[in-house]
């Protein structure tokens, strides 16, 4: 399975990126000179202390939106890129803070909306790793209010950290530090939940726009493959006869094998097509994945794509159960551990995992330690006759996915290069058959 951190890929997180530089000069202009407009009511001079800090923060924030503008397209590691530029920001919000009257300014709040937008960007790891630092940050800063040691500007009489209370600034601090984690942690669960969601819904429009394809092609192989189908028995049948009849000459003998052979082959190619196209209806009964799954593997052990090649490794889930036609299920299976043996080009493993998801569906992922595949060649392996093997047709994912897609069941792929595939198949789980009711193993 991907992890991930490779998930939150570049462009992943690059655009929000740069809506965050944006939005953050907006929101500083905004913010920061709403309170300057405010200070220079109170105080007659723009050029007191409270103000020139003001004045020297926006610049600040100035000059880091154009440095992060200019390195944004040329870093590499966005993701340590996303966390320096939130820490930096609650560094900010930290002087700000400190310029509007430490423990008595209003603008701790900002590390909220900082929090957010680490939840949102690099999500509940970065999310968490902020409310940190903000917590450390504004627990630090009123400790030395309170000591003495720090004096914030813009501060109003009798209302200083070390004017107040002891339990008062405790409970104060308190309360910001759990609000920081309780942000992080609800927006980290909400962004999760967002993510996941269109992670999902990406999924199920590429499997849409796959069936969509397949159906639109499959229409037009139906037909091809019964055109060609008759005439090449015809053919086949003419040169049996020919042979039959015709006085034994070594040359010719053997090219009436070589166009035998050849004409098998096709018919070969057309069933394929045929199967393809219109998925034959089978019978549906309840089948137990354990055993069907185990009794495929003991066959695939014996096949020569397998034998003394291919490590099996299996954790499986007893007493699920699947309604298909046990012949369907075993050429599924079959297709795809072939698939990801001939993946492993010399010795290696295969790993078959199920486990249950939601809305009573069952998972079983097929993973191999392959060479994996290129994020080019992913985007078409469910394609009709699209293939990387010297040898084949190309049509055995497709018949695979064409099966699974007549029993509303689900097909993807996992891949990453230099690590490996893994082929997802989901099914829809059964209430297991009552004692004495039809039921049937993949053989």
């Amino acid at each position: 399975m991907i992890e991930e951190d490779l998930l939150t890929s570049r462009t992943e997180i690059l655009p929000r990126l740069k809506w965050l530089v944006f939005f953050r000069v907006v929101f500083a202009v905004l913010l920061i000179g709403s309170t300057i407009i405010f200070q220079l009511g109170v105080s007659p001079s723009p050029f007191e202390h409270p103000l020139l800090a003001l004045y020297f923060l926006l610049a600040g924030i100035f000059a880091l939106s154009i440095f992060y503008t200019v390195v944004l397209l040329r870093i590499r590691r966005v993701v340590l890129f996303a966390y320096l530029q939130i820490a930096a920001d609650t560094v900010i919000v930290s002087l700000m803070i400190y310029a509007t009257g430490g423990f008595s300014s209003i603008f701790a709040i900002l590390y909220l909306l900082l929090i957010i937008t680490a939840s949102m960007i690099i999500f509940r790891k970065g999310s968490l790793v902020m409310a940190s630092l903000s917590s450390i940050q504004y627990g630090v800063m009123v400790d030395l209010e309170y000591f003495g040691v720090l004096h914030p500007l813009a501060v109003e009489a009798g209302r200083t950290a070390a004017e107040s209370p002891w339990p008062f600034v405790l409970y104060k601090v308190l309360m910001i530090i759990l609000g920081c984690f309780a942000v992080a942690f609800l927006s980290s669960l909400l962004a999760e939940q967002a993510r996941k969601t269109r992670r999902e819904l990406s999924a199920m429009e590429a499997h849409v726009r796959r069936v969509e394809k397949m159906a639109a092609v499959g229409e037009m192989a139906a037909g091809l493959a019964h055109e060609i189908k008759n005439p090449l028995a015809s053919l086949r049948g003419s040169i049996q006869m020919l042979q039959d009849d015709l006085d034994y000459n070594d040359g010719q003998d053997r090219l009436m094998q070589i166009v035998t052979r050849e004409a098998d082959r096709l018919a070969i190619l057309v069933n394929n097509f045929l199967l393809f196209a219109r998925p034959p209806a089978g019978k549906k009964l309840k089948i137990e994945l354990e055993r069907a799954i185990t009794e495929t593997l003991e066959l695939f052990e014996k096949d020569g794509t397998c034998r003394n090649r291919i490590s099996l490794e299996k954790q499986l889930l007893p007493g699920i159960w699947v309604e298909m036609d046990p012949t369907h299920l075993r050429q599924i299976l079959w297709n795809l551990l072939v698939n990801a043996a001939e993946a492993i080009e010399e010795k290696g493993m295969i790993r078959i995992v199920m486990k249950e998801t939601a809305k009573r569906q069952v998972e079983i992922r097929i993973i191999d330690n392959g060479p994996g595949i290129s994020p080019d060649t992913l985007n078409f392996i469910f394609d009709p006759f699209f293939t990387t093997k010297s040898s084949g047709t190309g049509l055995g994912l497709s018949i695979v996915h064409r099966i699974l897609d007549a029993y509303d069941c689900y097909l993807d792929v996992d891949s990453q290069v230099g690590v490996g595939t893994s082929f997802i198949l989901r099914f829809r789980q059964s209430i297991a058959p009552r004692s004495g009711a039809a039921s049937a193993s993949s053989t």
